[in-house]
């Protein structure tokens, strides 16, 4: 991973609830030339587990810097040490926004301008064709030292496991959890089983961004490109982890419709796209096959079930913590839901011969 010892730090604790304060306290270090008193902001609302608030000065809403406040708790989830390694290592290749500073619990960035997906543009093959290629270069980002590290997908997962509440302290929220979720102690043997049925296939462990939805990626018309933002899970894992997760994402957030799960067509016209971008970019001349195309497709759509079981927990996780207002209780019980409606269906397919 990249050195950090480069990246401004700033001793500031944001308050969540006063965040233009803090930013403009941040913007006197970060932005030195701009007059506070011109300074206007933009509230994000699209995240789900962090507060964001965006600084430009009027005359040019692309001079925007942003500022992102730690969600409560979520050192619990994160490594903010390796999102900043991560921030350095994707801005050097390229793939994401320049790192102004970090405080004590945030970060403040460079904007992207664009607009994020929705679950009609993703599908379209103008933006499904981008989102192969920046993937593709994502995935083609090298460790900077040593060998590729091990995927990170079921050591954060058991990790995850380990610190599960065992009960809410809101009434309500209990009656639900126990109604509508299952016991601890499946997930621990769904989590079990699921590793023993993935990690029989072969797929490259690359870097990968691990939270590709919609929200996450930016679409910048005018210029014709498309951006990968928000790197809190990024890590080096498998390939097609990266892919289902993305899949997943068709479905959306705020209402999550799983019957816009991509259907074996798209996701084959999809895949085409990129086995010949990846094969492009590792200098491989053989051509896509058929056989090629149903085996990616296999692993893609057996690994969609880890997706869902992932954030299932980390959903359990945020709910127990997060000040932020979104049911994450229910967004679990969803995950859980499709993961168990899918299971038996996906993990019956079978490779070629």
């Amino acid at each position: 991973m990249a050195t950090t010892s480069n990246v401004l730090r700033i001793d500031l604790t944001l308050d969540e609830n006063k965040l233009e304060e803090g930013a403009l306290k941040l913007f006197e270090t970060v932005k030195p030339g701009w007059n506070q008193k011109d300074i206007k902001f933009k509230v994000f609302t699209d995240g789900i587990s962090n507060k964001l608030i965006g600084g430009y000065l009027p005359e040019d809403k692309n001079t925007m810097a942003l500022v992102r406040v730690y969600g409560k708790k979520t050192e619990l989830l994160i490594d903010r040490e390796a999102e900043i390694k991560t921030f350095v290592l994707l801005h050097k290749a390229g793939c994401g926004p320049q790192l102004y500073a970090a405080c004590n619990n945030g970060l403040c960035y460079e904007y992207l301008p664009g607009i994020i997906l929705d679950t009609k543009m993703v599908r379209e093959e103008r933006i499904f064709r981008l989102v192969v290629k920046e993937m593709v270069k994502m995935h083609s980002i090298k460790p900077q030292e040593g060998a590729v590290p091990p995927p990170c997908l079921f050591k954060t997962m058991e990790r995850y496991l380990s610190i599960l509440p065992e009960k809410f302290e809101d009434a309500k929220k209990q009656e639900r959890y126990v109604r509508g979720i299952v016991p601890q102690s499946q997930l621990h043997e769904e989590v079990s089983q699921l590793k023993s049925a993935l990690l029989c296939l072969e797929t490259p462990v690359v870097f990968c961004h691990n939270d590709a939805l919609l929200g996450n990626i930016v679409f910048n018309e005018t210029e014709g490109t498309l951006k990968f933002i928000d790197y809190e899970y990024a890590s080096f894992n498998y390939q097609a982890f990266d892919i289902a997760n993305h899949f997943a994402e068709f479905a959306g957030v705020e209402v999550v419709d799983y019957s816009l799960y991509p259907d074996k067509d798209l996701q084959l016209k999809w895949l085409r796209a990129f086995l010949g971008a990846w094969r492009e970019a590792q200098n491989i001349p053989d051509e896509v096959t058929e056989r090629d195309l149903e085996v990616l497709y296999v692993k893609v759509n057996k690994f969609v079930l880890a997706a869902h079981l992932f954030w299932g927990i980390w959903g359990l996780i945020q709910s127990h913590n997060s000040t932020i207002d979104f049911d994450f209780l229910d967004y679990a019980k969803l995950r859980f839901d499709e993961y168990f409606t899918r299971k038996d269906g996906f993990l019956a397919l079978q490779l070629p011969e």
